[in-house]
């Protein structure tokens, strides 16, 4: 195997010589920079060596174009912004539009009574429902009759809210049968949406 022979300390670069070579390298970077880097790229020409090389006008060029790029961007980007602004909103409000409820029903039972909403629904029509008591539990019936049939959709006993939804087999009166068997008054709150002709409330 073949070993190199190590240097003497003789033959190694003293501090002094290490200082000199790294104040060199240092100004020879810094006239780097002041002749050729900040002439050829910013247009910066503090000795005037650029502009006779020709880098300082290619410097003031590529300013001019970074001005202008910037300038093209605030304004396009400004309208870019108002144009995706413009059409979240109307994402938004067609999403808002198509969760809306088309009906909303509230009435209060004393104890004791009741009350009926109904739908004038064809066949093939669809409701869409939710509702909410408020003060305690009601009872109802959702039911339909009309042309000689009936069906009973749904019932309940002592409840406190409900959704869902349902098709109307057949034309005719389609809704809610409500009594307050509690020892309270109870607000409830029904809304609505679907193709039903026509939403009626009687007691």
């Amino acid at each position: 195997m073949f070993n190199a022979d190590k240097p003497s300390l003789e033959e190694l670069p003293s501090s002094a010589q290490l200082l000199r070579s790294t104040i060199i390298a240092a100004v020879s970077a810094i006239i780097i920079l002041v002749t050729v880097i900040l002439p050829a790229e910013y247009g910066i020409d503090p000795t005037g060596a650029g502009r006779v090389l020709g880098l300082a006008e290619m410097g003031e060029i590529k300013q001019e174009l970074a001005d202008e790029a910037e300038k093209d961007r605030a304004i396009h980007g400004d309208q870019s912004s108002s144009l995706i602004d413009g059409v979240f909103r109307l994402f938004v409000g067609t999403a808002h539009a198509q969760d809306a409820w088309q009906d909303t029903v509230t009435f209060t039972l004393p104890p004791g009574e009741y009350t009926e909403v109904k739908l004038d629904m064809q066949e093939g029509d669809t409701a869409e429902y939710t509702w909410v008591a408020e003060g305690g539990r009601i009872n109802f019936d959702l039911h339909a009759h009309g042309d000689g049939q009936s069906v009973d959709y749904e019932k309940g006993r002592g409840k406190t809210s409900g959704e869902g939804s349902f098709e109307a087999s057949f034309a005719g009166e389609h809704g809610w049968f409500w009594r307050n068997r509690d020892k309270a008054d109870v607000t409830i709150t029904l809304q609505l949406r679907g193709t039903y002709r026509a939403l009626n409330q009687s007691q």
